[in-house]
């Protein structure tokens, strides 16, 4: 009876403690202080207009004023976009920009989010949604490290990582659409030109002074005196005096010569028929190459390409793409002049091609700069650099402008698709596990008969799950994940919702399949991570000679009941609200314990390790009688198809050992396995073919044995033909 006793008072107290904790709710952001974030974002805002359409049919904004002009937008994200968060509900955002397409607010108004609601401090999710303030509308911005230098990485939210990921997508999908609506930054919805074609049977035969002359080749040159004049006012002027300064500020510091290759006129008559044949087999589709040629005092490779293999003195810059070149974009141009292809060109210390690749989508047509940067070192460790610029427009005589439009706005990718693309890893580590584990189960009336190699593959399988799929991926499933889906089978269904977890999304999916098989047992028994926690702790005690303690069978089967009670509960608490229902929910400890690895409140750190000690003397007491999800799982496994669990006759009957072998006490005393109590350990069905272990199979190797011995006894007869 003490464990009904202990059980009895957890109880209790984790009722009071949820009652208090249930208070809890985001507190509404009222119009008032909305308007209050926006004038503090715009100091010199005179007006805010109420939400009106920016067109019939339009998302609804308002507009921020100093005097009659316009200096700001508000909207709220859920006028704008319709993205489904984790709870399958939207998370509403108060967004604002300037007329410069500068996000200067992005407020949370409304979110219900169970991870946050109990669980990480809903500061954090603040904390995250500042990060936003400064961007651009046309900057591309990834939750997490960033595998393209045009990204803008952000940090994410330990535990919650699907709520971020939801966030980024809602601020800037909602703000670029609304930009286009508004025309801000070349954002508009109006039609753009396709990008410019290369003219390519158009080829003049051409000198270096009319290559020069016609802005075929450009010239960027820089004195002494420029660079000089560049840090005049910084830590690294130059403060040199004397009689040779004015002739220092006149001597060349670096001259740079540079053009497109792909461009026939341009290329051939650089590189020669051959070279340029050549390159164009090195080019991909969308490659642009282009041609630096440089003399003076300061090199435009340096060495940083060296040490790191990037180009840290040079790159390409056109519209908002910053292009910078790595080892791999980078070709030795050699012996142009020499070979006569350019009359009249000067000696040059160094010559390179670097190719704009595809990815980037560099527009030939439209205009781009050659970035060169200038560094001066302070001293051992520090530095300051300048940047200087040289323009470059193609020739019109040299390119072609499609006359088709394309439309700036394309359908966006759905955030699943990248979220999973983001998560490769993870989904082919837990798909081979799954299908390793499916093996195992279809073939188990192989294994069981090899004990030693069972044993060992179920705990190296059990510390997977906790190590890797619990506390790596954070796949523990949730009762939380059954009323998500209550909700959105009851509201409008979106798969988009459950796709946004690949994880989780790959573990109900293996949940569903095995418990129309074989019931809740695989999941219970082998996948959750809990579950798998407890049972390994339970299995050092044993190893430690701890004492364990086993109800009677007869209060044991009783209180079964009591995980059945608790999901009645929460069930009949979400019909009130989900909200509630997911609070409540922390019954389950999974989140203080997987998700958040015990970093939260001490009430709830104290709850899960209550449970965690307790099953160091009793095997898995929480999954036995209090996990509501155990039992939500059970209701559809009564559809099971197949029963691959074997008995005999003789079970409960004549032995006993299968019932008392068995540590979840699924087993009832005559025989019969409990399957909604089973987790699928495979115990018993080690034992039903074990000849030395079940009775049943003893006798009968005795049988077999005394009549071999027999037929040994009997002479051999030897009969003379």
């Amino acid at each position: 009876m003490i464990h009904v006793n202990v059980l009895m008072r957890l109880m209790i107290a984790l009722c009071i403690m949820f009652a208090t904790g249930s208070l809890y709710a985001m507190t509404p952001v009222s119009i008032e202080q909305q308007t209050q974030t926006i004038n503090a974002a715009f100091p010199t805002a005179t007006r805010i207009s109420d939400k009106s359409p920016i067109a019939k049919g339009k998302p609804e904004i308002r507009t921020i004023y100093q005097g009659e002009k316009s200096i700001g937008y508000a909207f709220e994200t859920t006028d704008v976009v319709d993205i489904a968060a984790y709870s399958g509900k939207p998370v509403k955002l108060l967004v604002a920009i300037d007329t410069q397409g500068e996000i200067k607010v992005a407020r949370v108004l409304e979110h219900h989010e169970p991870i946050l609601l109990v669980g990480i401090p809903e500061q954090r999710l603040f904390d995250f949604t500042d990060q936003f303030l400064g961007l651009k509308v046309t900057d591309h911005v990834v939750v997490g490290e960033s595998d393209t230098e045009s990204a803008l990485s952000i940090d994410s939210l330990s535990g919650a990582t699907v709520t971020v990921m939801v966030v980024n997508e809602v601020v800037m999908r909602s703000v670029k659409k609304i930009a286009r609506l508004l025309g801000i930054r070349g954002m508009s919805d109006s039609a753009r030109p396709l990008p410019a074609t290369i003219k390519e049977d158009v080829f003049n035969k051409a000198t270096w002074q009319q290559l020069t002359g016609d802005g075929s080749i450009r010239h960027l040159e820089l004195s002494y005196g420029d660079v000089d004049q560049a840090f005049e006012g910084t830590k690294a002027e130059w403060k040199g005096k004397g009689k040779g300064e004015e002739k220092r500020k006149h001597k060349l510091f670096s001259s740079i010569y540079y053009a497109p290759l792909n461009i026939p006129t341009i290329g051939r008559n650089i590189l020669g028929d051959e070279q340029y044949n050549w390159l164009l087999t090195e080019l991909k589709q969308g490659d642009q190459a282009i041609a630096v040629i440089g003399k003076g005092d300061y090199s435009f490779k340096g060495n940083g390409y060296v040490r790191g293999g990037i180009f840290d003195r040079l790159q390409v810059q056109q519209a908002d793409k910053a292009i910078i070149f790595r080892d791999t974009d980078y070709y030795r141009l050699s012996d142009i002049y020499i070979e006569g292809y350019i009359e009249g060109i000067d000696d040059f210390d160094e010559m390179a091609i670097f190719i704009i690749r595809g990815k980037f989508q560099f527009d030939i047509g439209e205009p781009w700069k050659l970035e060169f940067l200038v560094r001066r070192q302070l001293g051992a460790l520090d530095s300051i650099f300048t940047r200087f610029f040289g323009d470059y427009q193609t020739p019109e005589k040299y390119i072609s402008r499609p006359v088709q439009p394309v439309i700036a706005e394309v359908e966006d990718e759905p955030l699943w698709v990248s979220v999973w693309r983001n998560k490769v890893f993870q989904i082919i580590v837990l798909s081979i596990s799954l299908i390793l584990l499916f093996t195992v189960i279809v073939m188990q009336d192989v294994l069981d008969k090899h004990p030693r190699f069972l044993r060992i593959f179920r705990k190296a399988f059990l510390v997977y799950t906790v190590v890797f799929i619990g506390w790596y991926t954070l796949g523990q499933l949730s009762i939380v994940n059954v009323f998500t889906f209550i909700y959105a089978a009851t509201g409008e269904f979106k798969w988009d919702t459950f796709l946004l977890d690949p994880i989780m999304f790959i573990l109900w999916s293996f949940v569903a399949a095995t418990m129309l098989l074989w019931g809740r047992g695989i999941f219970c028994g082998w996948l959750c991570p809990f579950g798998a926690l407890q049972e390994l702790i339970n299995e050092t005690a044993r190893k430690l000679k701890v004492k364990q303690f086993e109800l009677p069978f007869a209060i044991h089967e009783r209180l079964w009941a009591v995980k059945y009670l608790i999901l009645l509960a929460l069930f009949a608490i979400s019909l009130e609200s989900i909200g509630q229902a997911e609070r409540y929910a922390e019954v389950e400890p999974f989140k203080t314990v997987i998700m958040l690895k015990f970093q939260r409140e001490w009430g709830y750190v104290l709850y899960a390790g209550i449970l965690l000690f307790i099953s160091a003397f009793t095997h898995k007491a929480y999954c036995r009688y209090i996990c509501p999800l155990g039992a939500a799982l059970t209701i559809p496994s009564k559809f099971r198809l197949f029963n691959w669990l074997k008995r005999r006759k003789e079970c409960g009957t004549q032995c006993q050992i299968c019932a008392v072998e068995c540590e979840i006490q699924a087993i009832h005393p005559t025989g019969e396995i409990n399957a909604n109590e089973c987790h699928w350990c495979l115990d018993c069905q080690v034992t039903y073919h074990d000849e030395h272990k079940c009775p049943p199979l003893i006798q009968k190797y005795k049988k077999r044995h005394k009549m071999d011995r027999k037929l040994d006894a009997i002479p051999v007869v030897h009969v003379k033909t």
